[in-house]
């Protein structure tokens, strides 16, 4: 499994359109096994965590003209642009 960490500030007042960009989303990229959206109980900087099948079916969505709509519609309500870690994820489980 593949896929990237993105760390992000949210404008104040643009909480609920970050959180309906990504669960009104219905496009489903292709390897996409799963998405987590993660706002700390303490503030600060938002996480999101996409997992893919692999590391090609990663690459293939991020270069895609859609998802590029998608991130700028993302970065209408950021502070500035994420950081992103890409990589390998070496222990996956749903318990």
């Amino acid at each position: 499994m593949y896929g990237s960490v993105a760390e992000f500030s949210v404008k104040p007042g643009h909480e609920d359109d970050v959180v309906g960009l990504f669960s009104n989303n219905d496009r489903t990229p292709e390897g996409a096994i799963a998405i987590f959206v993660l706002r700390p109980d303490a503030g600060g900087n938002w996480l999101a965590v996409a997992v893919f099948e692999s590391q090609e079916a990663y690459v293939a969505n991020a270069e895609l003209p859609e998802q590029h709509e998608v991130f700028l519609g993302l970065m209408e309500h950021l502070e500035s642009e994420p950081t992103w870690t890409d990589g390998h994820y070496v222990v996956g489980d749903i318990m």
